[in-house]
């Protein structure tokens, strides 16, 4: 059975009704507002992949932007350099729209852009942390670029990932055990198991399990949140935004979603 957005979206729609009533019994102002903001987005994101092509390219071309944004600001980037990296991201968007197969050359023209601008800039005291900051930024979210050719199978993954996330986050606080990671004290091994076999399954309802879909969500998933927890923790931030009402910026929600593009890339898909 192929996943279809056809066949996400009435499950997309009732796992939203269903959390809706579960906030809303909790009574927690700070988990109204996240669903609130869930409840606006999963529509759109819906909407733009029923669409197809154009429209999931619209909505990675946003999303790559405005994340650009806010890595630049995390990581005290100049706005050249961050306006350089948010233009290279759109390239390579725009480029596996228009041009598939092309992606990796036009992630190589973006490098070099990126790289330019300290070079140019003669920058002897800050310049390699520059360049080395925006060619992370760079790799990390280029890969909002294979939304693009994963169609339904990428929103099926940002279900899994986001039901994960969930899962890890309420079964390590349960269960306890050893930490994951310096970078992220709250998070626990136990979580991260629960979350992946969560997420696994949640591929499986959707039929979209196979073992690079599996592999991103258990492995990639975690590994891109300990990604941004990195970022924040030199940055000395909580968030990497506070525009999302009770959710932080953008970042904070498709940090997993972005390693796990790259797990699906790197192992075919």
């Amino acid at each position: 059975m192929t996943t279809t957005v056809a066949a996400l979206a009435p499950v997309l729609g009732g796992a939203l009704a269903v959390g809706g009533v579960a906030v809303a019994a909790s009574r927690r102002r700070e988990l109204l507002l996240r669903w609130c903001v869930w409840a606006v987005a999963v529509p759109l994101v819906t909407a733009a992949f029923w669409w197809g092509p154009p429209g999931i390219a619209l909505l990675a071309l946003v999303v790559g932007v405005v994340a650009a944004i806010e890595f630049g600001a995390l990581t005290k980037l100049p706005r050249t350099d961050t306006a350089v990296l948010a233009a290279a991201v759109a390239g390579t968007v725009l480029t596996a729209w228009l041009a598939p197969g092309q992606e990796l050359r036009a992630g190589i023209v973006g490098a070099l852009a990126v790289a330019a601008v300290p070079l140019l800039a003669a920058d002897t005291k800050d310049g390699l942390r520059r360049l080395a900051t925006g060619l992370l930024g760079l790799l990390w979210l280029s890969s909002l670029a294979v939304l693009i050719p994963l169609g339904a199978t990428a929103l099926a993954l940002f279900v899994a990932v986001s039901v994960a996330d969930i899962a890890a986050f309420f079964a390590g606080r349960h269960l306890g055990g050893p930490r994951l990671s310096p970078l992220s004290p709250a998070k626990r091994w136990s979580g991260t198991l629960a979350g992946a076999a969560a997420g696994v399954a949640v591929l499986a309802a959707l039929s979209a399990l196979t073992w690079p879909t599996a592999l991103a969500v258990a492995v990639g998933g975690p590994a891109g949140d300990l990604v941004e927890s990195m970022v924040k923790r030199g940055a000395e931030v909580k968030d990497s935004g506070n525009w999302l009402a009770g959710a932080g910026g953008l970042l904070d929600r498709i940090d997993s979603l972005l390693l796990a593009l790259v797990v699906v890339v790197v192992l075919g898909f």
